[in-house]
């Protein structure tokens, strides 16, 4: 990459590392976006409003579902893999993966189960008719079951998101492509869950070809047995693992609870212009999340070679970068957003205009303290994260319920702006104390 960009053959090595895997993972997403659009625009103006709203809810219920039990076990992966690389231990780092993948399949299962037990007895009071219900649960399923944290930590941690890319573009595309089979040959609420279901499936096996391109794979059947000694080779690891799943699912969760205020409080047609609007800003949201996944790995190396101090200096530039960012972004959305909204939904959907600007404030927010989170983990405080996490999340969903009743839906999506402002400040707090206090040694957890 330097050899293409001569101004980064003098950068430090990990901020050309972080540029190329953000590189290759913004290239999946930008795809992603323009898919995304063309396919939203299918499912709205085929379903309508009302419709969208219920399709919105369903889809919605499932990551909700999925992102409170799912394990961030990409992140363990990450965080203790490096040192068993960089010792050439393959017995470690074969139970290390193989215990991710116990984490995995034992989230998936406590998940059918409770999504089983809500659809049975709560199924109408959700407004779900059997055999919508019966789809739902369907659908729920195999969401849980596309496992693909563990291959996408495998792929980060060998340094190959080129592959990962790869296999993060299936899901676009393969909606794209039911979305369109879908809206010309039976354009329904069933039949567009089923075009989704189906590129989640082929989406974790694109993940799980890319471990085996990787080599890893093999490492994994052959190797790493007894895998209780996971304990014992990776000193803090159940701790971490805890931490950060309930502060990366709370963060997750967070940003699928706003629709549920909003089909609960004002109604699905409102919920679905309020998706419109949520996944239009949630292109900002992305961008945060490819730069945070992109320098985990490379923070982690940094802070286990050098401290937490170490990181002042790239979390300084990624800040002055995110203001102009920013600041263009929310130029366009101001001048733009509802002639988008109309556009891709059609013009009920321009109701969502207010509500796309505070979401979009909101995403600028987190992506301005983009770098805050990783560094804080890759510090093994991952539950300080989660308690800021936790604040916001209060924050949000009382000012839900004081703003609804005056704003309506914008109500619920200035929320959602309060609840990124108290995170940005909390992660700030505790960053700048861990910087300043510099610990001698950062034990795991």
């Amino acid at each position: 990459m330097s050899a293409k960009f001569p101004g980064l053959r003098n950068a430090p090595q990990a901020v050309v590392a972080v540029a190329r895997n953000f590189g290759w993972m913004l290239a999946s997403r930008g795809l992603a976006a323009v898919f995304s659009l063309i396919y939203l625009a299918i499912v709205t103006r085929s379903l309508g409003v009302s419709g969208f709203g219920k399709f919105a809810l369903i889809t919605g219920a499932a990551q909700l579902l999925a992102n409170l039990l799912a394990f961030q076990t990409w992140q363990v992966i990450v965080q203790y893999g490096v040192n068993h690389i960089e010792n050439g231990d393959r017995d470690k780092l074969a139970r290390l993966y193989r215990s991710a993948i116990l984490l995995d399949i034992v989230s998936a299962v406590t998940g059918i189960a409770m999504a089983a037990i809500i659809l049975h007895f709560f199924a109408d009071a959700l407004g779900l008719k059997p055999t919508l219900a019966r789809a739902t649960l369907i659908f729920n399923i195999i969401m849980l079951l596309s496992l693909r944290s563990t291959p996408l930590g495998i792929m980060r941690l060998r340094d190959r998101f080129s592959l990962a890319a790869v296999a993060d573009s299936a899901t676009p595309t393969l909606r794209l492509v039911g979305a369109v089979i879908v809206g010309i040959v039976h354009p329904t609420l069933q039949a567009f869950l089923i075009a989704w279901a189906i590129a989640e499936l082929l989406t974790a096996a694109a993940h799980w070809w890319g471990v085996k391109k990787v080599g890893d794979f093999e490492l994994i059947m052959k190797d790493g047995h007894e895998v209780r000694r996971v304990f014992d080779d990776n000193p803090g690891i159940l701790r971490y693992a805890l931490t950060t799943n309930f502060s990366q699912s709370l963060s997750m969760s967070a940003k699928q609870l706003p629709i549920f205020l909003v089909g609960g409080l004002t109604g699905t047609a409102a919920a679905g212009a309020f998706r419109l609007a949520a996944q239009l800003s949630r292109a900002l949201t992305t961008l945060s999340q490819l730069i945070a996944k992109a320098a985990f790995p490379e923070i982690v190396r940094a802070v286990r070679n050098m401290g937490v101090g170490s990181l002042s200096g790239i979390i300084m530039r990624t800040i002055r970068v995110a203001l102009v960012v920013s600041l263009v972004v929310l130029a366009l959305v101001s001048l733009i957003g509802q002639t988008v909204l109309e556009t891709v939904g059609g013009d009920e959907f321009g109701i969502a205009y207010y509500s796309l600007l505070w979401l979009a404030a909101a995403a600028c927010m987190d992506l301005i303290v983009v770098t805050f989170e990783p560094s804080i983990m890759a510090a093994h405080r991952a539950h300080l994260a989660f308690y800021a996490r936790l604040a916001g999340t209060a924050i949000m969903v009382g000012g839900a319920f004081l703003l609804e009743p005056l704003m309506g839906a914008d109500g619920v999506a200035a929320a959602v702006f309060a609840y990124a402002v108290t995170q940005a400040i909390l992660l700030g707090l505790i960053l700048r104390k861990l910087v300043n206090e510099r610990p001698p040694e950062s034990k795991p957890g």
